[in-house]
């Protein structure tokens, strides 16, 4: 191999690491205020450059107007902050390898280069750990499945699916009574409709099934296992949330270390027949009490929306009002504008 090829391929994939590098540099710098990993993706930038710091005419090889991959079209999508992250860390990771490869053929010292790359492996958990709390922190309308009412497990997913559609921001899967290999089993099901997508996907009170169908997190009640406790057998950024039937209970929460509260149930609901409705009251105030995420939960539809929000409540949980719908595609959209005019009507008036 002639050496102006290598250094082709040395100068383009120093830039391939190098804007990959941005791109995730200014992610948790500007969008995460992380310090720490911020100086860890500028030290490999550094290191990299450095080491191929004696080949000083790198750039008389380079050939970007007749190569033959310019004009091959690039039909990747990304539709959310994840997307970027990961593709950026493969990106890295594979120019980082390709670097160390070839390096070697120009009697470049590539240890280092080799030392980055598996770095860059625990930098990659890091930033999609942060960006699954930044979707939670964004999302504004949660749907709690409920199967009563489905002929069949493929219209209950069905309707799970076009909630998904139509822009459900994050899905629970609720089964109080059925045995944990079919809960498992539907969990494995959804997990597949919610890959790729910026659905946060959460189970509820069972942290063994969500681990085992690689959930995003797990919903627990006043009756489960303590947050504290599920911390101990959860992975680093396994989002944990906590219900909330009462001001007392929500002040008890407050030091959980839940990563989100529900707060209700808000109106009478049959998902809860066993707990009084909290009315608007508690959703006051833990609107002026609780700083970090939580949801107004209970018999929440489009009929009283804008009492709750009206109350205080930017987000929603909702679960008849999706899942007994008629058009739970239709349903969910109406749910997700009327939620979102109400919240700029009720800050308007503020």
């Amino acid at each position: 191999m002639l050496r102006n090829e290598l250094y082709r391929i040395i100068d383009a994939n120093i830039n391939r690491a190098s804007e990959a590098l941005r791109v995730l540099e200014d992610w948790v710098r500007l969008g995460k205020d992380n310090q720490i990993i911020s100086e860890k993706l500028k030290k490999i930038r550094h290191e990299i450059n450095n080491s191929f710091a004696g080949m000083h005419n790198l750039i008389l090889s380079r050939e970007s107007v007749h190569d033959v991959g310019r004009n091959i079209e690039n039909n990747s999508k990304r539709n959310s902050i994840k997307d970027i992250l990961h593709a950026n860390c493969k990106r890295l990771e594979e120019a980082l390898r390709v670097l160390a490869e070839y390096g070697q053929l120009l009697n470049i010292d590539t240890k280092r280069l080799e030392e980055n790359r598996y770095e860059i492996y625990t930098i990659e958990k890091e930033v999609l750990k942060n960006e699954k709390i930044l979707r939670l922190q964004n999302a504004s309308l949660y749907l709690v499945t409920n199967r009563a009412g489905f002929d069949s497990d493929k219209e209950f997913l069905k309707a799970i699916e076009e909630s998904i559609k139509g822009g459900i921001d994050i899905i629970q899967l609720r089964e109080k009574e059925e045995k944990e290999s079919k809960i498992l089993e539907l969990a494995k099901e959804i997990k597949k409709l919610t890959n790729n997508t910026h659905v946060l996907f959460i189970i509820n009170d069972r942290v063994d099934i969500a681990l085992a169908a690689d959930a995003d997190g797990v919903h627990l009640g006043q009756n489960d296992m303590p947050v504290s406790e599920a911390r101990k057998i959860t992975p680093e950024g396994f989002i944990i949330g906590l219900s909330t039937h009462s001001i007392e209970q929500g002040q008890n929460a407050l030091h959980s270390g839940a990563d989100y509260l529900g707060v209700g149930p808000v109106f009478p609901t049959p998902t809860k027949p066993d707990y009084a409705p909290t009315g608007l009251e508690y959703v006051s105030w833990a609107s002026q009490n609780i700083k970090d995420t939580w949801f107004a939960i209970g018999g929440i539809d489009e009929r009283n929306i804008d009492k709750v929000i009206n109350a205080g409540a930017k987000k929603i949980a909702v679960v008849r009002a999706i899942m007994n719908a008629s058009d739970p595609l239709k349903g969910t959209k109406q749910l997700k504008e009327l939620l979102t005019k109400e919240k700029l009507n009720y800050e308007k008036v503020r």
